[in-house]
């Protein structure tokens, strides 16, 4: 075999062979050398699409160079996916809602309604829920501090010199003003100023023009508060000469909202002592909850003592409450409260949808800015309704209330009132819950065109009335947030031992209850009753440092009793009289303390008629709490021990007999009750000396009666 010598071997030239292209090292082809100018033919069986893979391939193989744009493409790519940059083609992605996101309670109301009407297991359920705060309160329970057997008597020396005026600006609805004047209360007390009747600030949603003497008793607001705070409808003429008679040029105050009482004495009251006239406006909310002990006191003697609702209003709410008592009376004259919060401007406000289409959303758009002007249209703001429903933030609608109520054990024949404003498209959104609960009454039902007609046009009065009969119904039902239900919750703890016998539904789970339509009647109910156990079990709760007072009134307002301290019968207990006069001669504590021996007797007679068989708890006094007198007065006491078969008012009406005057209390003439460990309330009553007070010929004594039931007889 001879090599290829492209040198000739001899003299004749012969023509060399074609060059071979460069090939790459690694590349060698096969065969004999006849073979390499032979044409290629493509292997059989290759495609179109092979042919470009292999040419896609072969590009990437030979310039690899192009792999240093892959993360651009990568990035483009998501970015295209994401649909962050606007290109023609965007692929359109649909999301399945989340559960609990939209509303279809009517479909779930047409699968359960013919198990729900043929269950007859939920008879009488207001009775169950009856017995079964009874076996809560078996063991213990609270009371108000306003009412027992240790009474106080005050030497009424009188406030100290007023620091000057307090005025303020009571904005919002009925509750969220009852907040205002209750703060308002606290503030002046604290800062010793004398506070000027609030006003009403006018609101475009309440639409209600009316002043404090309309909705509330004015005098016997002023006159309850009289031993603690001063209370004027008007301030003196020489001071309003300075703004010339115009309060709108009274030095305003803007308080940041939920101020500490230390901001007040250290910012405000310098200013009131100069000024001698302040304003604050608005005062929605501009006190904070975690107060000093006394501060307290003052908000809850406002609240629950002061602020008593007008005679018209009060007349026709207790007219009413007798008039569902009767309606009533084969439940023992139990009937069920709901406030139901299904107003346009609720409805819009919360920014839910409902099934109302179209139409719907056109009314809330106009609701929307009818009232609040921009605030949900601000740019940037986004609206995420099914969000909203899942965090439990949409209010209830009637059919909703119904099937709840249905569920937790209340049967069709139950009485209930509703207290509510108009309903947003109330014939179509009633009617069911009218359906489940043919016996459900309201105050338009309830009273005439005659004696609804001087409130009809004024929010609040038409709020203060509902107020009034859902204070006093067996089970309180709250649908939605608000001042409302707050302060009715905190109202009724007060009236029933701690316990608010008040429902509150966990709205998160029933959005996802109501939006399963997998779900069966069995399955619904037990998820209800175990709700309503819930809510029982959190009948009694304390107030937290940063809870509001109005609704967990418990230990600030009220005392703990035990069972055992409780049931004490006096039955013929010794009772201790001890006086102490503020006068250099004991000659008028001699006279008080002979006519209170008169009063009791000696020997068991007893003192004229008893307000009952009464009950006490063991209560002591410290003498180092009375205030020694200046000069060369001294402080005289004389003690008397009396017996009698009973306790109660006759000993308020001895006192008014023996003074001589009329008993004035910053109690309205209840006794204040002290547990054997006294609560804050009652220590501040020690201290405070806001207490009872008598008089007798001028003169100012100081004293506590004790009742010792363990001396018996």
């Amino acid at each position: 075999m001879h090599a290829y010598n492209r040198i000739p071997s001899s003299g004749h030239t012969t023509p060399s062979p074609p060059q071979s292209p460069l090939r790459s090292p690694r590349y060698r082809h096969g065969g004999s050398r006849s073979k390499r100018f032979t044409p290629t033919s493509h292997p059989p069986g290759r495609t179109l699409a092979h042919r470009l893979a292999w040419l896609l391939l072969s590009v990437l193989l030979r310039r690899q160079g192009i792999f240093l744009f892959a993360p651009l493409i990568y990035i483009s790519g998501m970015l295209l996916y994401m649909g962050t940059v606007s290109f023609d083609v965007v692929p359109i992605i649909k999301h399945k809602p989340a559960p609990g996101s939209v509303y279809r309670s009517p479909q779930l109301y047409e699968k359960l309604r013919p198990e729900m009407d043929a269950d007859n297991s939920s008879a009488d359920a207001v009775s169950f829920f009856f017995f079964l705060f009874f076996l809560i309160i078996s063991n213990y329970c609270w009371r108000t501090s306003d009412m027992g057997l240790i009474l106080f008597l005050s030497g009424f020396l009188g406030l100290p010199e007023s620091n000057g005026y307090l005025y303020v600006e009571a904005n919002g609805g009925l509750n969220q003003q009852r907040t205002s004047i209750c703060n308002a209360v606290a503030v002046a007390g604290y800062l010793n100023a004398t506070l000027l009747i609030p006003n009403f600030h006018y609101h475009s949603i309440w639409r209600d023009p009316s002043k404090f003497s309309d909705i509330y008793d004015k005098d016997y607001f002023i006159s309850t508060l009289e031993n603690d705070v001063r209370v004027v409808d008007k301030i003196p003429e020489y001071l309003m000469e300075r703004f010339d008679h115009n309060l709108t040029n009274v030095y305003n105050f803007r308080v940041k909202a939920w101020s500490s009482v230390q901001y007040y004495k250290d910012v405000v009251l310098p200013r009131l002592l100069e000024e001698k006239v302040i304003r604050i406006s608005p005062f929605a909310n501009r006190l904070s909850f975690d107060a000093p002990p006394a501060v307290q006191r003052l908000r809850c003697l406002a609240n629950y003592e002061a602020l008593r609702f007008s005679n018209p209003i009060l007349n026709l709410g207790e007219a009413l409450v007798t008039r569902m008592k009767e309606r009533s009376a084969n439940h023992a004259g139990k009937y069920v409260s709901v406030h139901l919060r299904f107003e346009e401007d609720m409805v819009a406000f919360s920014c839910c949808v409902f099934d109302g289409g179209k139409q719907e959303e056109k009314d809330m758009i106009a609701a929307r800015e009818r009232g609040w002007k921009g605030k949900f249209t601000k740019p940037g703001r986004t609206i995420r309704p099914g969000a909203i429903r899942l965090n439990g933030k949409c209010p209830l609608t009637p059919l909703e209330v119904g099937l709840m109520l249905r569920g937790m054990g209340f049967d069709k024949n139950t009485h209930i009132y509703l207290a509510s404003g108009k309903i947003y498209n109330a014939e179509k959104y009633m009617a069911p819950l009218m359906e489940m609960f043919p016996n459900l009454l309201t105050k338009e039902m309830l009273a005439s065109e005659d004696e609804l007609a001087p409130f009809k046009n004024y929010s609040s009065r038409m709020a203060a009335i509902d107020y009034t009969v859902c204070l006093h119904s067996e089970v309180f039902v709250t649908t939605q947030g608000g001042n409302f239900p707050h302060f009715l919750m905190g109202h009724r703890r007060v009236l029933y031992g701690g316990h608010s016998k008040t429902i509150r539904p966990d709205k998160r789970k029933l959005a996802l209850l109501f939006d399963n339509p997998n779900i069966g009647w069995k399955s619904f109910k037990r998820h209800m009753l175990n709700m309503r156990s819930h809510s029982d079990s959190k009948g009694f709760e304390l107030k937290r440092p940063n809870d509001s007072i109005y609704s967990f009134p418990c230990p600030d307002c009220m005392c703990r009793l035990n069972k055992t301290d409780s049931s004490l019968d006096l039955g013929r207990s010794r009772v201790w009289v001890s006086m102490v006069s503020m006068d250099a001669s004991a000659s008028s504590t001699s006279h008080l303390a002979k006519g209170l021996q008169q009063v009791f007797g000696r020997g068991g007679r007893r003192a004229g008629s008893a307000w009952g068989r009464g009950r006490a708890l063991w209560g002591r006094w410290l003498r180092d709490t009375l205030p020694t007198p200046d000069g060369d007065d001294q402080l005289r006491g004389q003690a008397i021990e009396g017996i009698t078969d009973g306790f109660g008012q006759s000993l308020v009406t001895a006192m008014e007999n023996v003074g001589g005057r009329e008993l004035v209390g910053a109690h309205n003439g209840k006794l204040p009750i002290c547990p054997r460990q006294p609560c804050n309330l009652c220590q501040d009553l020690r201290r405070d000396k806001v207490v009872l007070n008598a008089h007798q010929n001028d003169v100012l004594y100081e004293g506590i009666v004790i009742i010792d039931p363990k001396r018996r007889r």
